[in-house]
């Protein structure tokens, strides 16, 4: 009898985990995807913190105008507070994201001569980059392997019994334990494709799911 992935150890987990990169490779492309629309490290930087509560579609409609309106680090490092509010407020939470934007593109102004950095401690000291928005950079801009922990990650890697923490910091280092390296980044592509087709949070359609031999969740909804 197959044991639960509560109870398993940790090679047994990594085996697991294994099986299922496998079989989201075997679905997915192995192409990495990036669903915030940039050119720039600094526009990737900026769309990620908007992306905060909000989703990506959102965040790519209104980053479409706010980027040609301004154009590189130094119009959002001297943009007005509350004209910047209007401009994002459609993304939600848009005092906070206002305010650590203009204070963000300063401090790369500042610290970087206007360069995103590429280190985890680095972008982490930027204003409204935590380790997601962070991983974000290090995996698209300079392909370091990093997982990031959105809500699809989070949620699915439960179900899937690859983790069973609730802090997304914890999740992401219980995940970089079990997952290849070289899938780390490929693996949050992967999930939020799946997250939003298939094993939605609302109705996840277990029955079509190509993992559902092998994720614990769907064995216990049956």
């Amino acid at each position: 009898m197959k044991k639960r992935t509560g109870t398993m150890n940790l090679n047994e987990k990594r085996k697991h985990a294994v099986c299922v990169a496998d079989l989201l490779k075997k679905e997915y492309t192995t192409e990495y995807r990036c669903y915030l629309n940039h050119e720039t490290p600094w526009q990737l930087l900026f769309a990620t913190i908007l992306s905060a509560q909000c989703t990506d579609a959102r965040v790519n409609i209104v980053t479409e105008e706010l980027f040609r309106k301004y154009p590189d680090v130094e119009a959002f490092a001297g943009a007005e507070l509350k004209e910047l509010e209007e401009d994002i407020r459609s993304t939600g939470f848009y005092h906070n994201k206002a305010k650590n934007i203009i204070a963000c593109a300063r401090m790369l102004l500042e610290r970087h001569h206007g360069e995103v950095p590429d280190s985890i401690e680095e972008l982490t000291q930027l204003p409204g980059v935590g380790r997601k928005t962070a991983n974000v950079i290090r995996g698209n801009i300079y392909h370091q392997p990093s997982i990031v922990v959105d809500t699809h990650v989070k949620r699915i890697s439960k179900k899937l019994g690859l983790t069973e923490e609730e802090d997304p910091e914890k999740i992401e280092f219980a995940l970089m334990k079990v997952l290849p390296e070289d899938y780390w980044i490929l693996y949050n592509i992967h999930i939020i494709q799946l997250g939003r087709t298939i094993c939605t949070a609302r109705a996840p359609k277990c029955g079509e799911c190509f993992l559902k031999e092998v994720c614990p969740s769907c064995k216990k909804e049956k």
